[in-house]
């Protein structure tokens, strides 16, 4: 699905975004989110160059917005997990914090607000289940860059999981942090 599809709740969905956004309630999203979230708040959302589909390190600008979002991450890299064909522009005013090697805008910040093409929230259990849902995706582009085989996700996930978790409770214990206000 895309922000580009003429689906009724879309623009609401936007709506209620730029709502949020304008009486300073944090708003996240992730992947479909994150797009919705730039689409909201003036950016584009457009084909990526390639599908993202697996996991993969981004890496971090080193800025003032970045050190706050990504603590230690910050200026370096960090391990996400893809699942994607489109990507967002940064929307006006907010702060690109990730790129990884395939999309330009990995995540966005917006004051207390926080936009991800990426995933951080992904579980071993999440994993498996769209590595068995979504199968015929994978097969479509395995071996274009950026794009991993469901066996190859699979046995990186032990490897890999930890240290996105360390990147997911930065992030996200800063979005909590903007809750407490």
């Amino acid at each position: 699905m895309s922000v580009n599809d003429r689906l009724p709740w879309i623009e609401p969905v936007c709506a209620l975004i730029r709502t949020a956004v304008a009486s300073d309630v944090p708003v996240i999203g992730h992947c479909l989110g994150g797009q919705l979230m730039s689409k909201a708040l003036g950016g584009e959302v457009t084909r990526n160059p390639v599908k993202e589909i697996g996991w993969g390190e981004a890496s971090a600008e080193d800025n003032a917005t970045a050190r706050r979002w990504l603590g230690d991450h910050a200026g370096g890299t960090g391990t996400v997990f893809h699942w994607h064909g489109e990507t967002f522009s940064i929307p006006p005013g907010a702060t690109r914090l990730f790129a990884s090697a395939h999309c330009a805008n990995q995540m966005f910040a917006l004051g207390p607000h926080l936009g991800m093409q990426c995933h951080v929230e992904m579980t071993p259990e999440m994993i498996a289940t769209w590595c068995g849902q979504w199968g015929d995706e994978t097969r479509a582009v395995a071996g274009q860059p950026g794009a991993q085989t469901p066996t190859a996700m699979l046995a990186e996930t032990p490897e890999r999981l930890p240290a996105m978790r360390r990147l997911a409770d930065q992030l996200y214990a800063v979005w909590i942090g903007g809750l407490a206000r």
